[in-house]
């Protein structure tokens, strides 16, 4: 059995599971992993993953949500193209949810939008910026 360490999921409130659950499918290429009506709560709680790692978005349904990833703090997503990317951009511009038009940023940034999910927390599509190589290549104390 393997035992998880390590940062391992972020939990979210929103108000329509299922509404999140497109939102970061479209989006972010998430699918559910896990999905319960918590018994205590009486809430639906849903679990997400890309299974490109062991992380997983968690969402609970409540009545009431503040933002908690907004403005500026975010969820961050890369792209395997700038073609693919601006493909979502486009979709979001459509659907009125991307926050500004994408930015190319210098190194190590690279190009970036944000966008608004269905409860107004930010989700960053970006290309280029390198955050795999750059653990890759840090070396741990």
């Amino acid at each position: 059995m393997t035992i998880d360490i390590g940062l391992t999921h972020i939990a979210l409130p929103v108000a329509n599971v299922d509404r999140s659950i497109e939102f970061y499918s479209t989006y972010a290429g998430m699918e559910v992993i896990h999905r319960r009506t918590d018994t205590e709560r009486g809430v639906v709680v849903v679990w997400l993953c890309d299974r490109t790692r062991p992380f997983a978005i968690v969402l609970i349904q409540t009545d009431s949500v503040q933002p908690i990833l907004s403005p500026f703090a975010h969820l961050g997503v890369g792209c395997p193209s700038r073609e693919y990317m601006d493909a979502l951009c486009d979709r979001a511009r459509k659907e009125g949810i991307l926050l500004g038009e994408p930015k190319e940023s210098a190194y190590p940034v690279g190009y970036w939008a944000f966008l608004r999910d269905p409860d107004g927390h930010t989700l960053e599509l970006s290309y280029g910026q390198e955050i795999g190589m750059t653990v890759d290549q840090t070396v741990s104390p």
